[in-house]
């Protein structure tokens, strides 16, 4: 008998790769989504969760939901996210388990964040502990991860938290990077030893596949990397290779990009909009963002097998193509 998988958020950046994978495995996709959009899947259904009714028949004959729907993390918090996060990530989460309940479905894979435990700025630091720096959308993750893990509404759930995602035609903070290299206005920033975790999408992509069959995986949370964190000055210069550009001779002091970024802060205020530069992108190019994910190794014996470094061409070329 063919499993059946119900992929929320299929059409996202993760998605159409899980879906490509679970149909190699054998198994029919169900893919939900808010427009339609052709893509690795057998048939759709098309809901705006968290702010339209699931009808219950989606989740008819499904084996196991992986949940990656919801609105993702935003550098600028605006007035209104909470509510915004809470609908997108935690209702959302509410609705497919409640549905997933009345139809006997077994597994649910949920997508979280490493943000739903805070900043990862503490080298070595317990996954499971909490950051006071939480911010609205991993306020919005956490709770869903709870639902996900007392509710009982499955007896078979697991939490996932990807630290940064990386991959061909990438979003947010490594998009943005690998633009402004190639545009020649990104800086050569010194190495400061910062520490940033990634895991590539396919990587994230087996874990999941992994934590759905594997009964060990039950009622568990399991932060994913690649093992290797990076400095924004590892990312950068991997970017300058991808591209066949030379590693300049020199790096613009801290100093000078702190007081431009506090140049930015002022443009800020006074247009009433954030400025391209300011206080809080510097603070997301120099500090850390760190998480131990060994668990997952460990006691499901998952192993990453891509790294940035050789990855980075491919980012590179797949945000030229669409430019």
């Amino acid at each position: 008998m063919t499993n059946i998988a119900l992929v929320s958020g299929a059409s996202g950046f993760i998605g159409p790769s899980l879906c490509r994978r679970l149909t190699a495995a054998g198994w029919q996709v169900r893919a939900i989504m808010r427009r339609p959009v052709p893509g690795p899947w057998d048939e759709s259904v098309l809901v705006d969760l968290g702010r339209e009714p699931l009808p219950l028949e989606t989740l008819a004959g499904v084996d196991c939901v992986f949940h990656l729907a919801g609105k993702a993390h935003a550098l600028a918090q605006g007035p209104g996210a909470d509510e915004e996060y809470r609908l997108a990530n935690y209702r959302s989460t509410l609705d497919l388990l409640a549905a997933s309940r009345a139809q006997g479905v077994r597994g649910f894979v949920y997508f979280s964040s490493v943000k739903a435990i805070g900043e990862g700025d503490s080298p070595g630091r317990d996954p499971g502990s909490v950051s006071a720096s939480m911010s609205p959308y991993g306020r919005s993750k956490r709770a869903a991860e709870e639902a996900v893990l007392v509710s009982g509404a499955v007896p078979h759930p697991v939490v996932l938290r990807p630290s940064l995602v990386y991959g061909p035609n990438p979003k947010g903070y490594l998009d943005l990077i690998i633009r402004a290299v190639r545009a020649g206005w990104f800086p050569p920033l010194p190495d400061l030893g910062n520490a940033r975790s990634m895991i590539h999408r396919d990587d994230l992509v087996e874990a999941a596949m992994r934590c759905a069959i594997d009964l060990r995986a039950r009622g568990q949370t399991y932060v994913v990397t690649d093992g290797t964190p990076y400095s924004t000055r590892q990312v950068y210069e991997f970017i300058l290779a991808s591209l066949g550009r030379p590693v300049p001779g020199w790096t613009l002091p801290l100093s000078l990009l702190r007081v431009a970024a506090l140049g930015g802060d002022v443009l800020g205020r006074m247009r009433g909009r954030r400025f391209v530069f300011d206080s809080d992108v510097l603070d997301k190019l120099i500090g850390s963002a760190f998480y131990d994910g060994g668990q997952i190794c460990r006691e499901l014996g998952f192993r990453p097998h891509r790294g940035l470094s050789e990855s980075m061409t491919e980012i590179v070329e797949s945000i030229r193509s669409i430019a």
